[in-house]
């Protein structure tokens, strides 16, 4: 059963209970599953705020998190993830999360198995009439939870591929519009993209089975939005607290663990720089100025990303980052009682 719960810092708020009455109304539990579960999404640039008003809105509507964040998903990844923890505990109450520290660093997660893994804690969270908050702005993770199919890591085929070599580009081009269309195959330029879009439908369309198996989701997206010197200010006094947290002792401890400062540059931002520094490429100050410039970089092209998916068809309710933490739940709650 939802939960009514009203923390301290959110008082008498009637949104609340809209929401839970709008969820009693689907039907009883039992039949929950069947019917096309919502998926609350919290989306934004680093150092927006998501997490905060996540785990605040989860507070209020017994709410589960999934995170959408494509490193926090590694264990001993803490300080230069910004996992921050502690904020998943809102007025004494902790609230559940999934898919972070879930892998070793060594490990090469990808985007078909966060699908997966994200899927399948959607499904138990709905099993247990919780409500699944997807929360991160890792944006190619978020979109392949939207995209109704599921994504299959399609083997190459030799075969059909020394079959392909034979063809024109036009012709390729041709041979793949007859065929179901899933992925965003509009470069017709590229031979080897068109040759590997042809195996990727292919193969699909003789697997059908993997691709279909997928939930009705509603999907309820909102997005932060931080005027951009704000949100610089915000990233730069982030990342002098995180160095000063113990961001460059963690990245010791995993070079000492016997992880190689190539790998740790795969992960880019502040574990490509602060490598850099602890093994000596840079000094601290450099260090500070080209990743605190990296990630003003990284914040711009996020919003990018979700401006691609707004032009792709997708509505984000864009909520004003700098307004308090109370309006924006009331904001969140008030349009997801709507339709």
């Amino acid at each position: 059963m939802l939960s009514t719960r009203q923390p301290n810092y959110f008082p008498n708020c009637g949104e609340i209970n809209r929401f839970h009455e709008k969820i009693r109304k689907n039907g009883q539990e039992e039949q929950r599953m069947s019917e096309k579960d919502t998926l609350i999404t919290i989306l934004g640039p680093t150092a927006s705020g998501k997490t905060a008003l996540a785990t605040k809105l989860a507070a209020l509507v017994n709410g589960e998190i999934i995170s959408a964040d494509s490193r926090q998903v590694y264990r001993g990844m803490d300080i230069g993830t910004g996992k921050d923890l502690d904020e998943y505990e809102v007025d004494g109450l902790k609230i559940p999360y999934h898919l972070i520290d879930i892998v070793e660093p060594s490990y090469e997660y990808n985007v078909f198995e966060f699908q997966k893994h994200c899927l399948k804690a959607y499904s138990d969270i709905c099993g247990r009439g919780n409500t699944p908050i997807l929360c991160g702005g890792t944006g190619m993770y978020i979109e392949s939870v939207m995209k109704g199919y599921r994504l299959v890591e399609v083997p190459e085929n030799p075969e059909l591929r020394a079959f392909l070599s034979t063809f024109s580009n036009e012709e390729l081009v041709d041979r793949l519009k007859t065929l179901r269309e899933v992925h965003n195959t509009t470069d017709s330029v590229n031979r080897d993209r068109i040759i590997r879009a042809i195996e990727i439908e292919s193969y699909q369309k003789s697997h059908p089975e993997a691709v279909n198996d997928f939930p009705e989701i509603n999907h309820k997206i909102f997005g932060i939005q931080i005027e951009r010197e704000t949100l610089k200010q915000r990233i730069t006094e982030r990342l002098k607290a995180r160095l000063a947290n113990g961001m460059v002792e963690e990245v010791e401890d995993l070079l000492e663990k016997g992880f190689t400062a190539e790998q740790l540059k795969f992960y880019g931002l502040e574990y490509k720089f602060v490598t850099q520094f602890a093994t000596g490429e840079l000094n601290r100050n450099d260090m500070f100025q080209k990743l605190n410039s990296a990630i003003h970089a990284f914040a711009k092209r996020q919003m990018t990303w979700f401006r691609k998916m707004e032009r792709e068809g997708r509505q984000i309710h864009w909520i004003d980052g700098l307004r308090s933490d109370n309006d924006k739940l009331r904001e969140v709650l008030s349009l997801c009682v709507k339709n």
